[in-house]
């Protein structure tokens, strides 16, 4: 146990670049006495003290503001950022070095007593403020869900889900992405926002232009056979550049 403990605030001082020593995590930080609280609480569901497991889990919301069901599994290094508002539920799965932060939801969709209910995220999973991960499917090592994303359906390994519904952005085969697929991601997003719908509207945009200079060069070749297109002289030309700006 003590191991664990020494492995959770080690893990926090690397996290979060405001923890400055042992002392101020032990004393005020929600999230490592969640993590502490939980484990007193699962070990007396498992044992057969339901009861007993709930009223700690209970007492745990009420100091951190963090609402953990005694019979969800949490790994090692689980970091709950700020924390206040995160609801675990009972069959959750949270896998080693996982991220989470406040105001996010492992919830379940289904009422079926017995079944697999929650998600389960493996290992180095991080999961953005806000977001809400809904069902009993699995979130991939190392994928990012991003900040008030609502997620409904399986996330691939290492990649990110981003939007309401989220979409997912797969994580880029080149050299540069593997060489960060590691990097601590705050808050489940990226430097470039890894958008995927406005990156489909940039390239359809990036499409259009490109048609329009075509049909350009086709009617001047034509003009020069003598053939007037007057309908394409007076129509409005595409600019990309405005168009663009507007989607960013």
């Amino acid at each position: 146990m003590f191991s664990r403990l020494r492995e959770d605030i080690a893990n926090i001082i690397q996290r979060d670049p405001a923890a400055r020593n042992t002392w101020e995590v032990i004393t005020c930080y929600p999230g490592f006495h969640a993590i502490l609280m939980h484990g007193w609480a699962q070990w007396c569901w498992s044992h057969g003290f339901k009861w007993l497991g709930r009223f700690i889990s209970h007492l745990a919301r009420i100091f951190t503001g963090i609402e953990i069901h005694p019979g969800a599994t949490i790994g090692r290094r689980v970091f709950i950022d700020h924390g206040f508002g995160v609801v675990i539920g009972e069959t959750a799965e949270i896998g080693d070095d996982c991220t989470i932060y406040q105001g996010v939801t492992l919830g379940g969709t289904s009422l079926s007593k017995g079944a697999k209910r929650h998600p389960t995220l493996e290992q180095g999973v991080i999961v953005g403020a806000g977001a809400k991960v809904l069902g009993g499917f699995t979130i991939g090592a190392g994928a990012k869900i991003g900040s008030n994303s609502v997620v409904v359906k399986p996330v691939p390994a290492g990649a990110t889900a981003v939007g309401n519904p989220a979409h997912i952005v797969k994580k880029e085969a080149d050299a540069q992405s593997e060489a960060t697929a590691n990097l601590f991601s705050a808050y489940g997003v990226t430097s470039n926002g890894d958008d995927p719908i406005s990156k489909v509207l940039h390239k359809l945009i990036d499409h259009a232009a490109s048609q329009q200079e075509q049909i350009e060069k086709l009617t001047a070749a034509i003009a020069t056979a003598g053939i007037a297109c007057e309908a394409q002289l007076l129509a409005e030309k595409l600019n990309p550049e405005q168009i663009n700006s507007l989607v960013d």
